[in-house]
């Protein structure tokens, strides 16, 4: 079975939606489209809070979202428990946050990169893997920690 991908754009992410969707289903994976589907003005949290859903439900694995420059998206996504979302423009990023830091949300602007580059970014973000290193699991607990204890916080 494919491993799925969550994708979601707002209007500024908008045109580089199409290219995402059928480059990632052109490298073998399973796309769970969750819009938007117009350059029409909407909300970015909209889109990052959908893909963040989707994989913490166990609809998809990974995300992909995208705005005009990532950074919404990304901050966004990142208030979902969970959720380890990096905004990337390169490749050694994108391959080094999925090995190193177990992110599970690629972030991109589509203002900010060209298609040739998102597709090469792409590429390192879905062939890589968590290394599973000591030193980056001990590291990934303490960024567990941290959420787990503000979360306690809050509800306190």
């Amino acid at each position: 079975m494919a491993i799925r991908v969550a994708v979601g754009s707002d209007h500024g992410g908008f045109p580089l939606k199409k290219t995402v969707v059928d480059f990632v289903k052109a490298q073998g994976f399973e796309v769970l489209d969750l819009g938007t589907n117009s350059d029409e003005a909407c909300d970015y949290p909209d889109f990052a809070e959908a893909v963040g859903k989707a994989i913490i439900k166990g609809d998809a694995e990974l995300g992909i979202v995208l705005c005009g420059s990532g950074v919404g998206v990304s901050v966004a996504a990142n208030k979902i428990p969970g959720i380890r979302a990096g905004v990337c423009h390169d490749t050694f990023s994108a391959r080094q946050c999925r090995e190193d830091d177990d992110v599970n949300v690629l972030c991109m602007g589509a203002r900010v990169i060209g298609t040739e580059l998102a597709k090469d970014v792409m590429k390192a973000f879905l062939d890589a893997k968590f290394s599973g290193a000591e030193r980056h699991r001990r590291r990934l607990q303490k960024v567990l920690k941290i959420e787990q204890e503000n979360l306690l916080q809050k509800t306190t």
